[in-house]
């Protein structure tokens, strides 16, 4: 009579077994596939940040930190989209949500203050950037560091903080051309006419670097253009920036051959210029 009763116990523990084991697989299932999820959303998170349309970006990540407020990766994706967008405002209060975050980084500080830049908010982002430990040593907040001294008009802290910017990146060609700007508002047009050279020889696509050295070698009445690998299009632009210059500084007649040089040259019509042109010759007759 033992032996159904043990049989009995056998074959329920084999069932009870067997759901345990059902239980077991099915949460390591689960588990594989939330993983699986958090891949996937970390990829299109990715491609959303760099080929995305920018707007699409942001409601992409908008949605998700709807479903997941907590996640600081989509935080951060949030705040990046809106920049991407242009929407300086509302990546302002973004990337506040992303510093407050309890594991957010002093990278996080630092996109904040370039935020805050890009709104027009200077001293918030001084005050910012004050708050990022000076053992965290980044080429970007250098660069913040120096654009926030030029603002202050703190010339030799700006020099200071765009040399050491330069000296952390590989890629210096933008900053070169914003230390030489800098240099240009305050009237060094030759070492501004040097950074925009060196930003060039960097990188010869930056057509800002290339406008903006016209624009100091115009300072110093050198009216030529440089060598400068340009499209046909850019260096009329180029000969219009330089003429406007000419006549700024007084020499009409020369400003006036040049704005004719940058219609001649334009491969289409040079609306700005020819109307500058018309301008000048109508006020001198």
């Amino acid at each position: 009579m033992r032996h159904p009763i043990l049989m009995c116990i056998c074959v329920g523990s084999a069932f009870a077994l067997s759901a345990c084991d059902d239980k077991a697989g099915k949460a390591d299932v689960d588990r594989a596939l939330s993983d699986l999820n958090v891949v996937d959303e970390s990829n299109l998170g990715d491609v959303m940040l760099t080929v995305a349309d920018p707007n699409e970006s942001v409601k992409y990540f908008q949605r998700t930190l709807g479903e997941k407020p907590d996640r600081l990766d989509v935080r951060r994706g949030l705040a990046q989209s809106l920049i991407r967008a242009k929407r300086h405002t509302e990546a302002v209060a973004a990337w506040k949500n992303v510093v407050d975050h309890e594991k957010s980084t002093d990278d996080d500080k630092v996109e904040y203050a370039d935020a805050l830049i890009r709104n027009n908010e200077w001293k918030r982002a001084d005050e910012v950037l004050d708050s990022v430990p000076p053992t965290h040593e980044t080429f970007k907040r250098y660069r913040l560091e120096a654009m926030i001294a030029d603002s202050n008009q703190n010339w030799q802290k700006a020099d200071s903080f765009y040399e050491t910017a330069i000296g952390l990146t590989t890629q210096p060609a933008s900053v070169m051309n914003n230390w030489g700007y800098s240099k240009l508002t305050r009237g060094d047009f030759p070492a501004a006419e040097r950074l925009f050279t060196d930003a060039i020889r960097q990188d010869d696509s930056l057509f800002t670097a290339k406008n903006n050295l016209v624009l100091a070698r115009g300072a110093q009445k050198k009216y030529s253009l440089p060598v400068l690998q340009t499209s046909q299009e850019e260096r009329a632009q180029l000969l219009y920036t330089l003429g406007l210059s000419a006549i700024k500084q007084g020499d009409t007649s020369i400003g006036k051959g040049l704005l004719r040089d940058a219609i001649d040259t334009h491969p289409q019509h040079f609306e700005a210029a020819a109307r500058s042109l018309s301008a000048l010759e109508n006020n001198v007759e």
